[in-house]
């Protein structure tokens, strides 16, 4: 397989520009070098040291989401009932990280802070939580990930959910990803692909495409084509967004309650998707170990093309989990700025950089990702649209300790700030409320009446950062 950047060094920087330039900064220019890929089980995992002198080429990324998967859903989360044997081992061959956040507590607020690296509030379409009709959605003209690698040379692909608006005004490839199949919604029935208003929400590029076959089967396909290209000597992005376990609760086979839930679509049923009346703690680990096993397939894909060594794969959820989740023990879930509703599992496996068998309690948020991908790629962020989350890539492979900042969240009724080990939050009730962490992950201890002076510190921060976002409509 060709080298995309080879021969690249940190001295490169100084006289480079572009590309090249911030490549070599990160260290992508060398041959890689082989990984352990030690077996870990707890309480063998160990804290993360990076490799620090290993060099490679520019990675491809493979960045997958799970939809509505809490943070204690997998088994090396911590689930006791529910078996995910090939995230297990995507996580034994790279890092797990334990204090992980999404950008945002539902699905299309927290997929505006990845594409654009930047908190939610900051676009119109980002105000939407979540975007739920034609109104609203992520502007073409603003940068995306998808865009920013495109410049310097990236394929890119985003392969299911989408969630950020609709036609005409808005999709994947007005945004930068050159393809997209999948479904432009928050939800669908996994076999008709009826959407949440009726319609059907399957599309390759902006035409739909007809195939009525478990939904999660056929994203599978087709990321594991995608995985197996021959590339021309390009580096890739794969966004692949399972909608797997969102509701409607469906497994693969279950073409009885499938026909059920479409027929009450068809006849005006505007809340047959949600199917409130379905669903079982069974049927959502059946849906989840159905998402580990896609996942695996995926994997074994991109090992059989040999690109495995230089692909930076990374796994999460776009929000914490639902009705039926294990988000024990933490409290709230979806929608919710309680650690259940934004904590969520983040792994990252890359062989030639990253040793396996680690563990991270590094607090991170879904703009960090867009930031270290960003960086490891070796492209500049659009000046116009300063960041908000902070690189990793000096932490994942120099062993540089992570900058101290906020992690900020906002949705409606709801605020939240985590500094260090303490979190600030406000509910829905309006109280102010203090907890640390580090010793009540729960929240249920609060500390604000012991430590006025600091949850004065916290709320002032929270609102200096909501001073600079667009205030929410009506």
């Amino acid at each position: 397989m060709p080298s995309y950047n080879s021969h690249l060094s940190r001295r490169a920087f100084g006289g480079a520009v572009g590309a090249t330039a911030a490549a070599a900064a990160v260290g992508l220019g060398a041959g890689p070098a082989a990984a352990s890929d030690t077996a870990r089980t707890d309480p063998g995992e160990r804290p993360f040291r990076a490799a620090r002198d290993r060099r490679s080429r520019r990675p491809n990324i493979l960045f997958i989401l799970g939809d509505d998967l809490g943070w204690a859903d997998l088994s090396s989360y911590g689930s006791p009932h529910i078996k995910t044997p090939n995230l297990d081992r995507l996580a034994r061959q790279g890092v797990r990280f334990t204090d992980a956040y999404s950008g945002s507590a539902t699905c299309s607020p927290t997929r505006f802070s990845l594409y654009t690296g930047r908190y939610p509030g900051r676009t119109e379409g980002g105000l939407a939580e979540p975007i739920a009709d034609k109104s609203a959605g992520l502007a073409p003209t603003h940068p995306t990930l998808a865009s920013l690698l495109r410049s310097s040379g990236y394929a890119t692909a985003l392969i299911g959910k989408w969630h950020c608006g609709y036609l005409p005004d808005y999709s994947p490839t007005k945004s930068g990803w050159d393809e997209f199949f999948g479904n432009f919604g928050g939800a669908l029935e996994y076999y008709s692909k009826l959407g949440l208003g009726g319609e059907y929400d399957l599309y390759e590029g902006d035409a739909e495409y007809k195939d009525l076959r478990y939904y999660t089967r056929i994203l599978t396909e087709r990321a594991s084509e995608y995985v197996s290209r021959d590339h021309h000597g390009k580096p890739w992005l794969l966004n692949l967004n399972f909608t797997t376990p969102h509701w409607p609760w469906i497994a693969d086979g279950d073409t009885a309650v499938s026909a059920e839930i479409e027929r009450r679509i068809k006849a005006g049923d505007a809340r047959a998707l949600w199917h409130q009346d379905g669903g079982s703690v069974e049927k959502y680990k059946q849906m989840v170990e159905d998402l580990d096993r896609s996942v695996g397939e995926v994997l074994k894909a991109l090992a059989r093309s040999g690109q495995e060594e230089d692909t930076l794969v990374f796994f999460s959820s776009d929000n914490g989990g639902e009705r039926f989740s294990h988000n024990w023990p933490l409290s709230g879930n979806k929608a919710s700025l309680q650690e259940g509703g934004i904590r969520v599992p983040n792994i990252v496996r890359w062989p030639a950089r990253i040793d396996g068998g680690q563990v991270s309690r590094v607090p991170v948020f879904t703009p960090d990702w867009t930031a270290t991908l960003l960086e490891l790629a070796g492209t500049r962020p659009d000046p116009a649209h300063p960041l908000d989350g902070v690189s990793l890539a000096g932490y994942l492979l120099r062993g540089e300790k992570t900058a101290e900042r906020d992690l900020f969240w906002r949705v409606r009724g709801e605020r939240a700030l985590r500094r260090g080990d303490w979190k600030y939050y406000r509910g829905k009730g309006g109280k102010d409320q203090l907890f640390n962490l580090a010793g009540d992950i729960r929240e249920q201890a609060d500390k604000a009446a012991l430590e006025p002076a600091r949850l004065a510190q916290l709320r002032a921060a929270w609102e200096k950062v909501d001073a600079g976002l667009l205030p929410y409509p009506g």
